[in-house]
């Protein structure tokens, strides 16, 4: 049998104290100093064993990186010396989108490469904005076969990129009249590209264009921030160009399976120069992810390209627009206009802005997206705490210029480890064996807006809940 696409993480332990969420307090001269079964050593997570912060001798509160915050040893201690309380250094990471719990998530999973799990429970809110008013149907999750991770069926999270074929012609012995088109592809639905933000030294940069290797992926890296090291991995990397400059990367352009030509008026008339360069090329239009989005994205689909790349706002919105509607509702209005005008199957979709979570992929799918692209938890998987002194020239926490490659490449596909189990996870969930198949599947998810719609606003109108209208 084929073997299984899978990725092997290696724990990649923190070069910093991570800032934990929790801080236990412990009132010592009340300690009895007996207990055979101190609450410490029966901690089910191994908080107090393998937590970087943990010190024998403790005069300030400790704060717990992977405390799950389940309060057993508040409860159990017989002493009653334990006490917990919030870090305050916790809630000035990150902002409103890429909270402190997702920067806690992501540098668990950079970490260990496992998902993430929580002892408490989920207790948030029952709904939110963007992505956190849909919910998936899990309703295949009750059959064990179908165990993303661990069951006997095959899930493939693999995606095309190239152009595909309307219809095939055969001559009259059956044989093809033509020579059947190149395929490009991807082992899972996501893609790099470089933070417009950031300590972006030429080690970080290696080291995400290394991952993307690892992995078989590909990475989007501007053209003038290619150098001799990181052009060692141009099978790995989409050059990013424009119309006006993509001759003088001609030795790049054949290097690389695929570029990226933002877009502007004309910009197909580019696309048989290219291939020129190098016959069989795959070609990508990058553009913004504003209100002209869906009508510009029919026209370019009706030219030779492979793949339409969106960048949306960081924070999962439109650009360009005084209420930029989320991420969500522009992949479904773009996937729609190409789906009524029957070109849809013809060429691949990727979105980026926003995409922070495994779930935003899967989701990002439901929606209609054939992948999409992330940059900003590339970041975080290497540390970086969202405090933003870098924008202000400011000296890095974390000294995020100094990692050492090998170790930043594999939190980075650590990351990527525990994303793709998620993602088959959910798969296995819907009971669907194809990643290509989840693209525009809104019938396997509940949207809140459609039931709240349909289920209450009959009887009591319409209202606003967390930011969300009808």
């Amino acid at each position: 049998m084929p073997k299984k696409y899978a990725i092997h993480p290696r724990v990649a332990d923190p070069r910093f104290p991570p800032v934990g969420k929790y801080a236990t307090v412990e009132f010592r001269e009340d300690c009895a100093g007996s207990c055979r079964l101190c609450v410490k050593k029966r901690c089910v997570y191994g908080i107090f064993k393998d937590n970087f912060l943990h010190w024998s001798t403790m005069t300030e509160p400790e704060y717990l990186y992977i405390c799950k915050s389940c309060y057993r040893c508040v409860e159990e201690c017989t002493k009653g010396i334990f006490s917990m309380a919030v870090n305050p250094e916790y809630r000035t990471m990150g902002d409103d989108y890429f909270t402190p719990n997702i920067i806690s998530s992501t540098w668990a999973q950079a970490h260990t490469g496992k998902i993430p799990v929580s002892g408490a429970g989920y207790r948030g809110p029952f709904v939110g904005e963007g992505f956190d008013a849909i919910w998936t149907d899990m309703s295949e999750i009750v059959r064990p076969t179908r165990d993303g991770i661990h069951g006997r069926e095959y899930i493939n999270t693999t995606v095309e990129l190239s152009r595909r074929p309307v219809k095939l012609e055969f001559k009259e012995d059956m044989s093809l009249a033509s020579e059947p088109a190149p395929i490009l592809e991807i082992p899972l639905p996501i893609v790099f590209q470089e933070p417009e933000f950031g300590i972006l030294s030429e080690t970080v940069r290696l080291a995400m264009a290394e991952a993307a290797g690892e992995l078989g992926s590909l990475m989007f890296v501007k053209a003038e921030n290619y150098s001799p090291q990181i052009a060692e991995y141009a099978g790995s990397l989409i050059p990013r160009l424009t119309a006006a400059n993509y001759q003088s990367y001609a030795d790049l352009i054949r290097a690389s399976c695929m570029v990226e030509l933002a877009d502007g008026p004309g910009i197909e008339k580019t696309f048989a120069d290219l291939r020129s360069i190098k016959p069989g090329l795959f070609t990508s239009v990058g553009l913004p992810l504003d209100a002209e989005a869906a009508a510009r994205a029919l026209e370019l689909a009706r030219t030779g390209v492979d793949t339409i790349h969106f960048y949306g706002s960081e924070k999962g919105r439109e650009v360009g627009a005084g209420k930029p509607r989320y991420l969500k509702d522009m992949i479904r209005e773009i996937h729609l206009k190409l789906v009524e005008n029957r070109i849809r199957p013809e060429v691949n979709l990727i979105f980026s802005g926003g995409v922070i979570l495994a779930e935003h992929v899967a989701k990002s799918l439901i929606c209609g997206a054939d992948a999409v692209a992330i940059d900003t938890p590339l970041l975080v998987a290497l540390e970086c705490r969202l405090c933003y002194r870098c924008k202000d020239g400011k000296s890095c926490p974390v000294k995020l210029g100094e990692v050492e490659r090998g170790w930043a490449a594999q939190r980075i596909t650590n990351l990527m480890c525990a994303w793709h189990n998620q993602l088959l996870e959910v798969m296995g969930a819907f009971g669907i064996r194809e990643a290509r198949r989840m693209r525009g599947e809104v019938g396997r998810s509940m949207w809140f807006d459609d039931l709240e719609r349909d289920s209450f606003a009959p009887l009591f109108g319409t209202r606003k809940v967390s930011g969300i209208g009808m």
